[in-house]
């Protein structure tokens, strides 16, 4: 009898991870409208999409200091902010985890991290983890590319930044710009969903 409920207390834990690592049921999928946000940015500032009058789209990375995952795509969204922002695409990321579990994610290490990486785009924090989860984010970095609309900002692709978070050289399968490139020559994103690698949000 307690093999039997080993067993299925193991599965449960199995099938929860599989749910959670996944993102499927919680969260935005490709063809909702994102909603608003309000958050501050390092330099104090509150940052919304709507300030953002001219952009096309949004490039919503949620990502942190700490996960090694997060720091080893750091130059390339730095690199994709300066590809797509004059383009329409902006890259905004968002800080995720409660800073009480991982400290080195706080407002200070931010303004250190973007400072010595030379970030080109905000870096905001999701204060009290209200956003995250509106969107499904269950990885660092998870990646939401936004399409403005007359509807609202539209997802159009969720997941992982490319095919190979340890070696930018060695990437095969570019899935956020070609995802962009898509948007911005008026053709369908041939893959609008991957799994995202990453450090799990820390709540």
């Amino acid at each position: 009898m307690k093999t039997l409920k080993t067993f299925f207390a193991c599965l449960a834990v199995v099938m929860l991870s599989s749910f959670n690592s996944t993102g499927v049921g919680n969260g935005y999928e490709v063809g909702d409208i994102a909603t608003d946000f309000n958050l501050k940015n390092i330099d104090g500032k509150m940052v919304s999409l709507a300030n953002y009058k001219d952009a096309k789209g949004f490039i919503v990375i949620f990502t942190c200091n700490t996960c090694p995952y997060a720091v080893a795509y750091e130059d390339r969204i730095v690199e994709l902010d300066k590809k797509y922002a004059s383009k329409g695409y902006p890259v905004i990321a968002i800080m995720p985890n409660n800073t009480d579990v991982k400290p080195g994610d706080n407002m200070e290490a931010m303004k250190k991290r973007a400072k010595e990486k030379g970030f080109t785009f905000p870096y905001l924090m999701d204060e009290g983890q209200k956003i995250y989860p509106q969107y499904g984010a269950t990885k660092t970095p998870h990646v939401y590319l936004l399409q403005k609309t007359k509807k609202g900002n539209v997802v159009k692709y969720i997941g992982a930044i490319d095919d190979n978070y340890q070696d930018a050289d060695a990437v095969k399968t570019k899935y956020v710009e070609n995802a962009v490139d898509a948007l911005l020559s008026g053709k369908e994103i041939k893959e609008t969903e991957t799994r995202a690698i990453g450090c799990t949000i820390k709540v």
